[in-house]
């Protein structure tokens, strides 16, 4: 497959979301590592033109066909929009969060590998450290913090325009949970997706933490991208579990990440293996050795393996995970092995993090509610 082809293989996984709100975009050509396309129909003149260009179509390019380094607008008169000088760099608006010092991203290829389990422990064993630590549950679709902290709303008047975290065992936490109800379906496009993640990064009074854990939704969309092009991300933690499907995932997670220069901390290994309560046998129910496999085939770390427990289970459920429920089960004692290896490598990458000063970000052109507050 040519580089054209790949490129208009790209733009077809685009075209059915333009085309449902009457608009198109076409391939003109592909040159000297450029893509030409040409906006059409009701994207042409749209308001949102900008938007559609910028973050729909030249980052799902660059991202699937590397080779192609920017994607040039042709306009219906044959001529070339020039590009202003921000537009050029899809990464211009990233920025440090104001008062956090360090971020750090969990994430997966693909979902039910136990990413939030792995997320929301890990800030835990974090703050058991003695580091104050804040937990964003970017995952729109299908948030889960609530559930697992217990937490179910936050404090938010009609008037307000910055949103107050919950607090839960003592980490600071915003979900998507938080504004909508339990059985609401977050049936959203992309614009959207980015519009609460703007609100979650700009809107929310985090105050100040040594590390910001973000609980990222599976796969490698929207969400990823935005944060990606909004936080400077100091590392990120790839979850996984020995089977085939979920490594395979895997990589696809940690190479996207090398695409947009967000350091990979490693692989975390969950749901690993299984020991019976009665004979404690091991058993590996999902194969063996796959996530340090791939650690050693992708040069990165392998950070550890997480059992299959249903102690584990059970506290997440009930809404207190292992590592607050029971701090010294040998369960909570995988999440601190884990805690202690993600800091190490994490404040190695950023030597000077307790002393780098956060700078503000700037204001997010957002409406003070999110769809007129969910």
């Amino acid at each position: 497959m040519n580089t054209r082809e790949k490129v208009e293989k790209t733009l077809n996984t685009i075209r059915p979301a333009l085309q449902s709100d009457g608009g198109d975009v076409e391939l003109v050509d592909v040159k000297d590592n450029k893509a030409y396309v040409r906006l059409k129909g009701a994207c042409q003149g749209c308001p949102s033109e900008d938007i559609t260009l910028k973050r729909a179509i030249t980052v799902s390019i660059r991202r699937d066909v590397p080779e192609i380094e920017e994607v040039v607008e042709v306009l219906p008169d044959g001529t070339i929009r020039e590009p202003k000088d921000i537009d050029k760099d899809p990464w211009a608006h990233q920025k440090r969060l104001e008062g956090i010092k360090l971020t750090l991203a969990v994430a997966s290829g693909k979902g039910g590998v136990g990413k939030s389990t792995i997320a929301v422990n890990l800030a835990l064993a974090l703050q058991r450290k003695g580091l104050k630590i804040g937990l964003l549950d970017a995952d729109i679709y299908g948030p889960s913090m609530p559930t697992m902290l217990n937490v179910h709303q936050i404090e938010q008047r009609p008037t307000d325009t910055m949103f107050k975290p919950a607090n839960a065992f003592g980490l600071t936490v915003m979900s998507m949970g938080f504004l909508a109800r339990d059985d609401d379906a977050m049936i959203w496009r992309g614009p959207m997706i980015t519009k609460a993640i703007d609100h979650f990064i700009y809107n929310v009074r985090w105050g100040n933490l040594d590390c910001m854990v973000i609980d990222l939704p599976p796969g490698t969309g929207d969400a990823q991208l935005t944060i990606a092009q909004r936080i400077q991300l100091d590392g990120a933690v790839i979850v996984t579990t020995p089977s085939d499907v979920a490594l395979i995932d895997a990589r696809r997670g940690l190479k996207m990440f090398n695409k947009v220069n967000v350091p990979v901390i490693g692989i975390a290994e969950n749901m690993s293996y299984f020991v019976c309560p009665h004979c404690h046998e091991r058993t590996d129910i999902f194969s063996a050795g796959g996530g340090r496999d791939v650690a050693i085939k992708l040069s990165t770390n392998f950070l550890g393996e997480i059992p299959l427990d249903p102690i584990i289970r059970r506290t997440g459920d009930q809404g207190k995970p292992v590592v607050e429920a029971e701090p010294n089960s040998p369960q909570a004692k995988h999440f601190e092995k884990l805690a202690d290896g993600v800091w190490e490598i994490l404040t190695k990458l950023v030597p000077n993090w307790n002393k780098d000063a956060c700078h503000s970000i700037d204001p997010a052109p957002v409406t003070p509610s999110m769809e007129e507050k969910i």
